[in-house]
């Protein structure tokens, strides 16, 4: 940053007073609350938020120094103000996959093409993206979730958001973009699933991994066999018996 642009003294000053401010109306709201989800102390935790960052950023810029606070992320919905009986509702999700075995999301790709007289031009299983267009076409979102392991994809973090609103929407009128204008204040309920929940308990996983016959220490020899037959099933002599007893 050019000296020119610099905050001044004056200014890093007054960014002081203004978490000064904000400590104490945060304080005075907390000495107030009116229950765990109280407004005022969820307003007045990001007013200290806010004026902490804004601090922080001017204090680095104008003399390279930093506070030891760490300003946390918004990791809660703020406080519901939607209708108490909604009259209708929408579903958000989001689920991450990771392609790890592209030839085995080829495979399964190639088995519905066979099967499907009406798939997409020939050769669509040829590729990850047409494999991928072919699977989510023929199975439901809820189904590639629950055997993700078989189209040789890998789970990441996953998000479902029920939100409330007045009234339904016409037909169409979101398709254009499902995903915007979507209001944190409206939001029921959430669910979340991630790998970073877990890392708790990875310290007491550790005592499991050398365990006898009955212990995890034998489930690899399991997950080997497994393996082993789902890549026989997906042979290309039986890719059409196959498929017709998935379905």
């Amino acid at each position: 940053m050019s000296d020119a642009a610099q905050p001044t003294a004056a200014e890093v000053r007054a960014a002081a007073e203004a978490v000064k401010t904000a400590l104490d109306r945060h304080l005075a709201a907390v000495e107030r609350r009116s229950g765990e989800e109280d407004p005022a102390v969820y307003d007045a935790f990001n007013e200290l938020a806010a004026a902490a960052e804004a601090y922080d950023e001017l204090l680095y810029d104008r003399y390279d120094e930093v506070t030891p606070f760490e300003i946390p992320g918004e990791d809660t919905l703020p406080p519901y103000t939607g209708p108490e009986e909604p009259s209708a509702l929408s579903v958000l999700i989001r689920r991450d996959y990771a392609v790890a075995e592209p030839q085995r999301l080829m495979a399964q790709a190639r088995r519905v093409e066979a099967a499907d007289e009406d798939a997409p031009g020939a050769g669509a299983s040829g590729t990850v993206h047409g494999a991928l267009g072919l699977l989510f076409g023929e199975f439901e979102p809820d189904e590639i979730a629950s055997r993700h392991k078989e189209f040789g994809l890998e789970e990441g973090d996953s998000t479902l958001w029920v939100t409330a609103a007045d009234e339904s929407a016409e037909p169409g009128e979101w398709l254009e973009a499902p995903f915007e204008q979507v209001d944190p204040e409206r939001v029921v309920c959430r669910f979340d699933v991630s790998a970073v929940f877990d890392e708790e308990f990875d310290d007491g996983d550790e005592d499991d991994e050398d365990e006898g016959e009955d212990g995890e220490a034998d489930l690899p020899d399991l997950d080997e066999d497994l393996d082993t037959d789902l890549d026989t099933d997906l042979d290309e002599d039986g890719e059409s018996a196959r498929l017709e007893a998935d379905r």
